[in-house]
């Protein structure tokens, strides 16, 4: 597997998290994935940028568009240096939420792509990687 592009944007203020979405919309067009995939991604794309603006205060998004054979795939990476998640497993717990939302966010970025790590420790931030394959 290698990176064929790559990049970064900071995803600080509200207004980031649209720039977020345009930047996964047009990657993945890029990638060729399907209109369905598109969506998908780009909705978990938005989640977890919202997450990191607004939990994480701000951080940023990396990007990688990447080759594994036949298969094309792009990676994004939030990461923040915010206080971090002190129970990874309940976060992953669908319904469970440290804000006002529905609790969703993670899980459901979760189910809507092909790859999803979480790294977070309490005063450690949080990163999270997900990945769609054509």
């Amino acid at each position: 597997m290698s990176a064929v592009m790559d990049g970064t944007q900071a995803v600080r203020v509200e207004q980031d998290v649209v720039l977020a979405r345009q930047t996964a919309r047009k990657l993945a067009i890029e990638c060729g994935l399907r209109l369905v995939d598109q969506t998908k991604l780009i909705t978990a794309a938005s989640e977890l940028a919202r997450n990191a603006v607004i939990y994480g205060g701000g951080g940023h998004m990396d990007w990688e568009i990447l080759e594994d054979g036949p298969r094309r795939g792009l990676r994004l990476v939030f990461r923040d240096e915010g206080p971090g998640i002190p129970d990874v497993k309940l976060a992953m717990t669908d319904g469970w939420t440290s804000g006002h939302g529905l609790g969703l966010g993670l899980t459901g970025a979760k189910r809507l792509v092909d790859e999803f790590s979480l790294e977070s420790a309490p005063g450690a931030g949080t990163r999270v990687t997900i990945c769609k394959w054509t």
